[in-house]
């Protein structure tokens, strides 16, 4: 027998969930659609952009989508800087850096003052994306900063200090929680970008990341904002992920990219590989939407 899927306008949980983060409602924006995807000019950011993809939630798409907006920023004249903050490094993985064993990491930047300049490398064949990694040494550094002075700014320090004056963007991929390396992210970021699964359970806890933002708002960070919603792992097969979509957009209206990601095999094929999929497969709908993602990205002045 055939389930009727579950309309979240009538669950209660999907409608505390988003009356627990927004105050009130905005009109709801257009349905999402493919924009043209021939060559424009993108622009170019007064001043390095440092974003902060977060959501405590796992599985969302946050690597995914910090190092595909990173790729397609890259190849369309922008020089770009991914920060992987999250222990599995997953971003280093997709982004063909090296970050086992010995390798100079994120960890010895937050703990041990190494400048951000000893740990970057340039991704292979990608001559405007460069790559800070990670490796499981990070897994400690929540306990070590504990102990340190001004835990929750050691990043943004290690980013002032670094020659960013040709960066045009600072992705700082977050670990799935909000202990100390997420703070560290968010107090180094001038936004935050938020990726959401077009899935049920997609709004649970959103609302503890953002009071979280604007707590670090108030008291560490006064030029922090939300910027942008990705919605990830569309599937217009089902009702129910147009109805997440459509909730998600009447809440935060044009925070929303118009861009949706769609589930695509090639976008979890693509890491295997080393690659983004921007490069694996450009013509997979993944790289497109991921592409139309970054220009609206890209398009977007901060306020």
């Amino acid at each position: 027998m055939t389930k009727t899927p579950l309309n979240p306008g009538d669950s209660p949980l999907v409608r505390e969930a988003l009356n627990s983060v927004v105050s009130r409602e905005t009109p709801t924006a257009q349905l999402p659609t493919q924009t043209d995807t021939g060559q424009d000019s993108w622009p170019k950011p007064a001043k390095c952009r440092v974003i902060a993809v977060a959501n405590q939630k796992g599985g969302v798409g946050k690597t995914t989508t910090s190092v595909n907006i990173a790729a397609a920023l890259s190849m369309n004249g922008e020089r770009v800087l991914v920060v992987d903050l999250d222990p599995q490094g997953n971003a280093s993985t997709a982004l063909a850096t090296e970050h086992r064993g010995d390798i100079p990491d994120v960890y010895q930047v937050l703990v041990d003052d190494l400048p951000m300049a000893d740990i970057v490398k340039q991704v292979p064949d990608m001559p405007n994306l460069y790559c800070a990694p990670a490796t499981i040494d990070l897994a400690g550094a929540e306990i070590e900063l504990v102990s340190l002075v001004a835990r929750e700014a050691r990043l943004r320090r290690a980013l002032t200090a670094y020659d960013a004056l040709d960066l045009d963007y600072i992705i700082i991929d977050c670990p799935p929680s909000l202990g100390l390396l997420t703070v560290n992210a968010l107090v180094a970021a001038d936004e935050v970008m938020i990726p959401i699964q077009c899935e049920y359970y997609a709004l649970e806890g959103l609302g503890q990341l953002l009071r979280n933002v604007d707590l670090i708002k108030a008291h560490l960070n006064p030029t922090l904002r939300l910027s942008t919603i990705v919605l990830t792992m569309y599937d217009g097969r089902t009702r129910l992920a147009s109805q997440v979509a459509d909730e998600v957009r009447a809440h935060f209206g044009d925070t929303v990219l118009n861009t949706v990601i769609p589930r695509s095999v090639r976008l979890s094929e693509a890491p295997s590989y080393g690659q983004s999929v921007m490069t694996y497969d450009p013509g997979s709908s993944g790289a497109m939407a991921y592409m139309d993602a970054a220009r609206e990205i890209a398009h977007r002045a901060l306020v």
